[in-house]
């Protein structure tokens, strides 16, 4: 095993002092989500949206994808695919891919089917194997049989069923704050069923989404670049009854995909060389709310299932960032991209090795 950790503090100084929390940011944050659209068809992406058409039983699917060359326009570029999570769409990765194209890189960054700028079917098969096999079909549409696979939360969770489908297509896997380092089921979360979260979906508003991000990914603080994220899904939520309950099906879907599709038992497995980042106060973990307070406390504890994972990991080290939460490439970005150039081992323009 080849297992080492590394830890990077926030300091508020310097290049990070800009995302402290304040109290004026978060009481700044006043308004309610836009109507952004079902498929997100009212919000520009940061570069050019193109669709990849895939071919399915009931018919064809749209997934979106950006495709961001390299800013010196390199040939044969190493490419990186950035993984979005569950309550994100792919826009979010937008200074993460923009300092990895300044760097060398060709970056693709898609919306998995059911999320976002993609096409949302009711009836879909929704489990890991079925984007993971989506999103190597992209790849190899590009021309690309070679990519370092990064994944946030539960890109990051569909990133390791990626690196067990695919090991042979990547260069390097980079897991920041992935969901599934535990079995929620095996800890006593009971199992809430498809029609229990679709009614839970359709309630789902900014304040909610607002409440639960507040708790689950930032140990309690708020300021606009967080809220800026969570307005982006809101938006899908806030336009008619009917693009509501399209969104709201296909977020149930993928919340019985995570639940019932568990990657814990397969580390051992993921022999690609990967880099899994923790932000200490992490307290993310899916069904929390339906279990008692003491089991709660005990879940989501990103630190130890983070020791515990790269353990467990052929060829894996360990990063943390000391006082940041779910989020690091939100929370603390030059923090975050320092972390990342250092596992990939590129210094960023501007630094000499």
């Amino acid at each position: 095993m080849n297992q080492r950790a590394i830890s990077y503090a926030l300091m508020i100084t310097a290049c990070c002092a800009g995302f402290a929390f304040t109290a004026q940011a978060a009481n700044s944050d006043t308004t309610e989500a836009a109507d952004l659209g079902p498929n997100l068809e009212n919000y520009d992406y940061p570069w050019s949206v193109a669709q990849f058409e895939i071919d399915e039983p009931q018919g064809t699917v749209s997934m979106a994808y950006m495709d961001i060359a390299p800013t010196d326009d390199i040939t044969d570029a190493p490419v990186a695919v950035l993984l979005h999570g569950k309550n994100f769409c792919g826009a979010y990765w937008q200074d993460t891919a923009q300092a990895l194209a300044d760097n060398g890189y060709r970056v693709i960054v898609p919306d998995q089917i059911g999320f976002c700028k993609s096409d949302k079917p009711a009836a879909y098969s929704y489990t890991f194997h079925h984007l993971a096999a989506n999103t190597q079909a992209l790849l190899a549409s590009l021309d690309i049989d070679n990519a370092t696979i990064i994944g946030h939360s539960m890109g990051g969770m569909l990133a390791m069923r990626y690196a067990l489908m695919f090991p042979d297509t990547i260069e390097q896997l980079i897991l920041v704050d992935p969901i599934g380092l535990e079995d929620w089921k095996a800890k006593g979360v009971p199992y809430r069923g498809m029609n229990a979260w679709y009614a839970r979906e359709m309630k789902k508003d900014y304040a909610a989404i607002k409440s639960y991000q507040i708790k689950s990914y930032y140990d309690g603080e708020w300021n606009d670049d967080y809220a800026e994220w969570a307005k982006m899904l809101a938006g899908m939520y806030t336009g008619s009854a009917e693009d509501k309950s399209q969104v709201a099906w296909a977020q149930a879907a993928t919340y019985d995909m995570v639940y019932t599709q568990p990657v814990f038992y397969e580390f051992e497995q993921i022999d690609v060389p990967t880099t899994l980042m923790i932000g200490t106060r992490d307290r993310t973990a899916l069904g929390s709310d339906l279990v008692s307070d003491e089991l709660a406390a005990e879940l989501g504890d990103y630190p130890t299932l983070g020791r515990e994972a790269v353990e467990r990991m052929p060829n894996a080290e360990l990063v943390t960032f000391e006082g940041i939460g779910h989020l690091p490439p939100i929370e603390s970005p030059e923090l975050f991209k320092q972390a990342l150039f250092d596992a990939l081992n590129t210094p960023q323009s501007g630094e000499t090795e």
